[in-house]
């Protein structure tokens, strides 16, 4: 009997459990409304399936329990069952099944006035790219990629010129739009998630599979990659921003096309030159950094990573907590600079600096700090060299005292905390591998030996 009523508060405490449990789906904000529905039919069947089964087994250990001076009796088969159960399994089988086929055939058949964007994967980051006028995305090609042209956009592809580039991981959609999201990889397997949207699919490279849907309602979504595509695969986060139409187009058109990118003029060291001053008041004349007025060193770093800091500050990715006292100094700076051509201009000035190097001014145990390093150095290179392709700046000959402080900045949510600095909020995520600042210690120790 003990096994019995065992059963019996199992089944009681896995219904309320299910009915009660806080971890559901999150709000819808899309048209597929029918995977919803899918899906509780599916937990309809399954719980009743649950339910007659684990009621069966009761009545059977009740009925059948040792009673003194009765004997078993061995029937190894019975059609009448048999049949029974084939008949029950396959109409549970098709109630699940049926509905879904219908339901995966609806969303691999795109409406005819949806309309396109391309998603983009790589370690770890999302890029976004819609067609222009012409309803056409430009062809790519793998060989075609650099710091410059990070989509691998064709130059002699005409249908690619009024390509619409979304090189960060923030894109907006308006709302009550159908839209086709082609999806294609850099790199290894991604998966294209956003849990309200209800639709997912993997990026898979060589391929360009896709889903579509409408969005329903206005907000911020998490982009999430649920495919394990690395060390950083729980850091690949995106956002999706869905507003109304006219917001929508602001937004987009904030963005260059593909024939802008090309026809911007080079960058001028010489005009940057004129420029850097105000930077080299705290940087140094020669870029080399000064800890007395807590500027690091900009010589040696690349010029992406620089530009990217650059427009954080511009628009308070970086600079905006209460607690940032140094960036809250830099983003005034940032704004002398006012347009991209005067930062690509300064930016050619620092990098055409001779790098000097940086005294060491933090002790700690280096080679505990190279066993940390093994996480770090999956995106920023076994040297600390950076990579851009994962986004990830140079580390080795940075100034010691100002990568611990900015690493004790994102474990304390003064850095990375702006919901709009995704790469910052990776970098939050990865603080859990420093447990303390002896472990930060340790870390900038061993990159001082790079």
């Amino acid at each position: 009997m003990a096994m019995a009523v065992g059963l019996i508060v199992l089944i009681v405490i896995t219904v309320l459990f299910h009915f009660l449990s806080p971890w559901w789906l999150t709000p819808l904000a899309s048209n597929w409304s029918l995977l919803d529905s899918n899906l509780t039919l599916t937990f309809v069947v399954t719980g009743v399936v649950y339910i007659a089964l684990n009621g069966f087994l009761v009545w059977v250990v009740i009925k059948y329990r040792h009673r003194e001076g009765s004997k078993a009796h061995y029937e190894p088969e019975s059609t009448k069952i048999e049949w029974w159960l084939s008949i029950v399994t396959t109409v549970g089988v098709v109630a699940i099944l049926a509905p879904g086929l219908w339901a995966l055939a609806l969303v691999v058949k795109v409406p005819d006035n949806a309309k396109v964007v391309e998603v983009v994967g790589q370690q770890w980051h999302w890029s976004f790219r819609f067609p222009g006028e012409d309803g056409v995305l430009g062809q790519v090609a793998v060989g075609q990629m650099s710091v410059d042209n990070p989509f691998g956009m064709k130059p002699d592809d005409p249908a690619g010129l009024d390509d619409v580039l979304v090189a960060n991981g923030e894109l907006h959609l308006p709302l009550d739009t159908p839209y086709k999201f082609v999806l294609r990889s850099k790199d290894v397997l991604h998966n294209f998630t956003v849990p309200q949207f209800r639709v997912k699919m993997d990026l898979i490279p060589g391929m360009t599979p896709y889903v579509w849907l409408t969005p329903t309602r206005t907000g911020r979504f998490d982009i999430l990659c649920e495919e394990l595509c690395g060390i950083g695969h729980f850091a690949m986060r995106g956002a999706v921003v869905v507003d109304e139409q006219a917001a929508f187009d602001d937004w987009l058109d904030s963005y260059p096309t593909f024939a802008e990118v090309l026809a911007r003029p080079a960058p001028d060291a010489v005009a940057g030159q004129g420029l850097y001053p105000v930077c080299g008041a705290c940087h140094g004349a020669r870029g080399e950094g000064n800890e007395m007025l807590n500027a690091p060193k900009l010589a040696g770093q690349h010029g992406w990573y620089l530009k990217r800091q650059l427009k954080n500050f511009q628009l308070g990715l970086r600079g905006s907590n209460a607690s940032d006292t140094f960036g809250a100094q830099m983003a005034p700076m940032a704004a002398v600079l006012v347009d991209d051509a005067a930062i690509d201009n300064v930016v050619a000035y620092i990098t055409s600096l001779e790098e000097t190097e940086s005294p060491s001014t933090i002790s700690g145990d280096a080679v505990r700090g190279e066993e940390i390093f093994v996480t770090c150095k999956s995106c920023h290179g076994a040297q600390g060299q950076g990579i851009w392709a994962l986004n990830a700046p140079r580390l080795n000959g940075t100034n010691d005292w100002y990568i611990a402080r900015q690493l004790k900045n994102y474990k304390q949510g003064i850095r990375g905390s702006h919901p709009q600095d995704l790469y910052g909020k990776q970098m939050t995520l990865m603080m859990v591998v420093l447990r303390d600042d002896q472990a930060i210690n340790d870390l900038v120790a061993y990159i001082n030996t790079l």
